[in-house]
């Protein structure tokens, strides 16, 4: 750990955390929560893209010491919930791309902690049902299997995207198979060069001809509006193309995941969690996304470690996850299961406005640990 970082509130920010997790266990069990409009955490399908992220932050809590029996029954919570997500597996229409989010915090976590060869048996499976998503003209991962009426989903991807690219760098290593590795790369390189504007700031959505792979256009998506810029989008580029440098060293993706964390700070400012959209006019300001913050102090970290200007990064992920403590944080409140406030789902739609999100919770607990010494699960 850094030895310029302040100790105590860092250890009440962890400890409190961890111990509002355990109690929380004790409820949802092995559920699959999403947000807590009303103090507890929903239950949501199994199928849900947010289903890992409870039992990614039982093996969080876990890893921090597993021979204590409180924290082992976490683990065998995370492994329930592991094996009902197995069943989805088996049903090519409820997975989709982001299969890296439910695997990597689920079956992989589970044998990277533990050598389960269940996790990694799932964990592969995972990773190729993930490969055969790609469009090999377009050189992208395609998103979604619903319909719609505003754009052909069978050409659409998301930037959210760049967070599942793991699990095929994963299963690279696992299977000694470069080619996992391969459609990752070129599908952050169209990420690169479709979503990713000159001033480093990030499109959600954007659609491609099927048969051709041509780009057709871009979409708001959970953002305002083509051309906005939703925050969330933008920590989810900042972390994940930090992710694929790290995982393969190419250059290129530095300096992408260094643009959007830039764009990210820069408008930022000194406040510690943003709009739910940097652009958002003024009559739609008034929702809020502490789990961008979470994400992008996340990734900050990996920055910190991969940089030339780490420094400038890890002080910028401190103050915001300080922030988070302080002042978004619910602290030891027993009325409140989530762990950080004022979260948003999907403005545009009016879902989960500010709110606590389970994947908040995720990226707040991951980036204290990581702030501690400790690696994140991505």
């Amino acid at each position: 750990m850094n030895t310029s970082i302040s100790v105590k509130w860092l250890e009440e920010a962890w400890r409190q955390g961890a111990a509002k997790t355990i109690r929380n266990a004790q409820r949802i069990k092995d559920t699959f929560p999403h947000t807590a409009p009303q103090g507890m955490y929903d239950r949501n399908d199994p199928e849900w893209w947010t289903a890992g992220f409870w039992p990614g932050l039982l093996w969080l809590v876990y890893g921090e010491s597993p021979e204590n029996e409180a924290v082992a029954l976490l683990s065998r919570i995370a492994e329930s919930c592991e094996r009902q997500l197995e069943g989805c597996l088996r049903d090519p229409e409820s997975v989709d791309h982001d299969l890296g989010f439910i695997w990597l915090l689920s079956g992989v976590a589970n044998y990277r902690q533990t050598g389960s060869a269940d996790g990694r048996r799932r964990g592969m499976l995972a990773a190729n049902l993930l490969a055969a998503r790609f469009n090999v003209r377009g050189e992208f991962i395609r998103a979604w299997n619903f319909s719609s009426s505003t754009m052909d989903t069978r050409g659409v991807a998301i930037i959210d995207s760049m967070m599942n690219l793991p699990l095929l760098y994963w299963a690279s290593e696992q299977s000694g198979d470069p080619r996992f590795r391969w459609l990752a790369e070129a599908h952050a390189d169209t990420v690169a060069r479709e979503f990713v504007r000159a001033d480093g700031s990030i499109c959600h959505v954007v659609e491609f001809d099927p048969p051709t792979g041509q780009m057709v256009q871009e979409h708001g998506g959970q953002g305002h509006a083509p051309g906005s810029a939703w925050a969330r989008g933008t920590a989810w580029a900042l972390h994940g193309f930090a992710l694929s440098f790290r995982y393969t060293g190419e250059a290129r993706y530095l300096e992408t995941a260094e643009r959007a964390a830039d764009f990210f700070l820069a408008m930022l400012g000194e406040e510690i969690v943003p709009l739910w959209d940097f652009r958002a006019p003024a009559e739609h300001q008034v929702a809020w996304d502490s789990s961008a913050s979470a994400i992008a102090a996340s990734g900050l970290l990996e920055l910190a470690k991969l940089s030339p200007r780490g420094e400038k990064y890890a002080a910028a992920a401190e103050r915001i996850l300080r922030g988070l403590h302080e002042k978004y944080s619910s602290g030891v409140t027993a009325a409140e299961e989530g762990l950080i406030m004022q979260g948003t789902v999907h403005y545009p739609e009016g879902r989960g406005l500010n709110v606590p999100i389970i994947y908040g919770d995720y990226f707040y607990m991951e980036a204290l640990a990581k702030l501690r010494g400790r690696p994140g699960l991505f």
